[in-house]
């Protein structure tokens, strides 16, 4: 089965995307979605989060607030490595469950961190979604309220938009109407469903 990353920058508009190939039966497998599952009570994830930052980091009901870790981590690399080096195995973990499950001709894995983690040799394509970085910054304000220093901020955590597009076999401009970017994604979408055929 041929395996789909698909990545792109904060605000580029990946869940737009992942959906459009969602309505078209292509199956998503989202690692930001697996990265909440595995931090519920009970998961290996929240365990070990605990053990390293303690139970400060719960919520009154014993789930994780979000929020603390966030900021807690945003502004420590160190901590942010720490919780990379727990979560990330377990995400793939899940992830590769989940693609093993699967009998179509192709999956989209939608991972955010795609390139930051060097997880680009674990998918046969990378797919881009890729805007101008202040539109990026345009839609991280509108979507999550914060400044404008704030979304520049998150921005600069991330790896730049020139490594992300030299990574890229495909990539998605999502700087324009709705309906061009669905007709590009169907275009893709008959590309992928040619190449899986042929493997």
């Amino acid at each position: 089965m041929l395996t789909i990353g698909l990545t792109g920058g904060i605000g580029s508009g990946k869940s737009t995307v992942s959906d459009i190939f969602q309505s078209l039966g292509v199956p998503v497998i989202d690692s930001d979605l697996i990265a909440h599952e595995v931090v519920q009570p009970g998961e290996p994830g929240l365990k070990g989060i605990i053990q390293h930052f303690g139970t400060g980091i719960l919520q009154p009901d014993g789930s994780l607030n979000r929020q603390q870790l966030r900021n807690l981590v945003f502004n420590d690399e160190t901590a942010r490595k720490q919780l990379e080096q727990m979560l990330h195995p377990l995400i793939r973990q899940q992830s590769q469950q989940q693609l093993a499950a699967l009998n179509t001709p192709y999956a989209i894995l939608a991972i955010p961190l795609l390139v930051e983690t060097g997880l680009t040799d674990s998918v046969d394509r990378v797919l881009v979604v890729d805007c101008p970085e202040p539109l990026q910054i345009e839609r991280i304000c509108s979507r999550d309220s914060i400044n404008h220093d704030q979304a520049t901020a998150i921005l600069a955590a991330q790896c730049s938009r020139k490594q992300r597009l030299k990574a890229a076999d495909d990539i998605i401009n999502n700087n324009q109407p709705i309906a061009d970017l669905t007709k590009r994604v169907k275009s893709l979408h008959e590309q992928y469903l040619s190449i899986s055929t042929t493997n």
